[in-house]
């Protein structure tokens, strides 16, 4: 029998499970090749953690493991129903207030190792963190492609820690009850790009769709709705969607260094971001957001259980793709 521990927390809505113990041998190497062995040698961890009937489709999972940086107080890798992610804006703000709520850290900065570099989180109280997320930048501005069913949409390509292609058009009014359009429409939009051949840096897959909105609350600047690369939408106004989309604004001169952005999400929440800026094409931002514990506990895998590794085991598609 096999015990996975772990930490349940929500980020503005959206859920992180992070692994505190029990995990997979995947080495000692970068986290980059930590993540090429989960992928190869354990994917039937991160399918039993997050599918059915242990987990859900909406659910990100964090692996902790040793940093190979000791100035880090932790390295994590980020995964999610179909695959790994290279950064994770809303899983980054959980896994600090899970140290926090675990000992691990106190209030104040701390350095946390990922895939795609390493990101400053200040906690700023036992439930708020403020992350430092990767540099940022925008690919390509105002690209055109032709949607089955929607027309033409045009958006840009931008870089969070994730590839996201950036609609300032929503197709749908952004409200709870048109979650199954938009999901529908986003998923027909990442087809289009696919089948145009439209990519990040180095050709890796935009697998991230958002569309912006006018906010609901007086004192908010946007609303979005995330499409995730498994087909879920984030309850969170996504920490690297909104990284993404502060590139784009400085690029166009629209938010200017330290000025703060507040983003909702589809469900209302928010987070309140700004950034700094390092280069001519390169952003730093900040995404301030509150996280709170929902559950800790046991995962548990008997052997005879023909679910043991999740129902339907999808395999990662292709999920090693832009993290460099």
């Amino acid at each position: 029998m096999n015990k996975i521990g772990f930490v349940d927390a929500h980020t503005e809505g959206e859920p992180t499970r992070i692994i505190v113990d029990g995990g997979p041998d995947i080495g000692n190497g970068t986290l980059q090749q930590r993540v090429a062995c989960f992928a190869e040698h354990a994917d039937d961890f991160r399918q039993c953690v997050i599918q059915e009937p242990r987990g859900w489709d909406a659910v990100v999972g964090a692996l902790l493991c040793e940093p190979t940086d000791p100035n880090c107080a932790a390295g994590v890798i980020f995964f999610n129903n179909i695959g790994y992610l290279g950064m994770c804006g809303h899983g980054a703000v959980g896994v600090a207030v899970a140290l926090h709520y675990l000992g691990k850290i106190g209030l104040g900065k701390n350095r946390l190792e990922t895939p795609v570099g390493t990101i400053e989180i200040d906690l700023l109280s036992p439930n708020q963190a403020a992350i430092q997320n990767v540099p940022s930048y925008r690919l390509h501005h105002n690209v055109q492609i032709d949607v089955d069913g929607i027309g033409t949409v045009v958006g840009d390509v931008a870089w969070g820690g994730n590839w996201f292609f950036l609609i300032g058009e929503s197709p749908a009014d952004l409200i709870l009850d048109n979650v199954d359009a938009l999901r529908s429409a986003a998923g027909r939009v990442r087809n289009a790009l696919r089948s145009n051949g439209i990519t990040g840096a180095n050709g890796a897959e935009i697998d991230h769709v958002e569309f912006f909105g006018p906010p609901h609350a007086a004192d908010a600047d946007s609303r979005n709705f995330v499409y995730c690369p498994g087909g879920q939408y984030d309850r969170s106004p996504c920490g690297t969607g909104t990284s993404a989309k502060l590139a784009c604004l400085a690029a166009d001169g629209k938010l200017q260094p330290g000025e703060n952005w507040i983003q909702e999400s589809i469900i209302g929440s928010r987070f309140t971001a700004n950034y700094v800026r390092i280069d001519e094409h390169n952003v730093v931002p900040t995404i301030v957001g509150n996280a709170y514990i929902c559950s800790e506990g046991n995962l548990i895998r008997q052997p005879l259980d023909p679910f043991a590794n999740g129902i339907g085991c999808m395999t990662a598609n292709e999920s090693t793709e832009g993290l460099v």
